[in-house]
């Protein structure tokens, strides 16, 4: 599955969504991380075969994804493909009525050290949900959030990233850009439950 063909995460999304360069995409993808993602199924009690089904499944998953522009690069392709891989294994063990082994891979998962990827990535339904609301709060709201909850850096490492004099300027901006869409949600019906649990999992 070689390929001489290399690709940043952000050309990756580019050649898979412009559909230009869909196969030498997905080849990198394959030769980059099966091995990966197969150890993940096989360390969770599954055969090569259920791994090989899987990562097929990933795959689909992560082009419709990003064709449906439903993932724009919030988080690493690496990690994206690791929460696909999981929700899918989980998602077999429950169709197999395997419901005693499906809780244990899922309590044990943030135990788990993997050398190259971290054992435990928020769910994409709240990476999804959260998204969608930052976009509404603008660029530097957006900028400031997804590197405080999803990148998981300090407000002093954000504020090498970004333009503003202080520290305590940067946390008064965050507090109210957090209260800008907690006034948004509260506007919302519905909205509400949803967007805390999102935020619960993200901490």
């Amino acid at each position: 599955m070689a390929t001489r063909t290399t690709f940043t995460d952000a050309e990756l999304i580019q050649a898979i969504r412009s559909k230009t360069n869909v196969n030498q995409a997905l080849l990198f993808l394959y030769d980059r991380y099966y091995r990966l993602l197969e150890r993940y199924v096989l360390t969770n009690s599954g055969s090569e075969m259920d791994a090989e089904d899987v990562v097929q499944e990933v795959m689909v998953s992560l082009v419709d994804l990003i064709q449906q522009d439903k993932y724009r690069g919030e988080a690493s392709v690496k990690s994206l493909l690791f929460t696909l891989a999981r929700n899918h294994w989980i998602t077999m063990l429950r169709k197999r009525g395997s419901d005693t082994r499906r809780n244990e891979v899922f309590e044990t998962e943030r135990d788990q050290e993997e050398d190259d990827v971290s054992a435990y990535v928020m769910s994409l339904e709240a990476q999804q949900t959260l998204t969608a609301l930052f976009d509404r709060l603008g660029d530097a709201c957006r900028k400031i959030l997804t590197l405080f909850y999803y990148q998981n850096l300090s407000m002093k490492e954000i504020l090498t990233q970004t333009d503003y004099g202080s520290e305590q300027v940067l946390r008064n901006k965050k507090h109210k850009c957090l209260k800008d869409m907690t006034e948004f949600v509260q506007r919302t019906p519905g909205l509400s439950e949803s967007v805390r649990d999102a935020l619960q999992r993200t901490r």
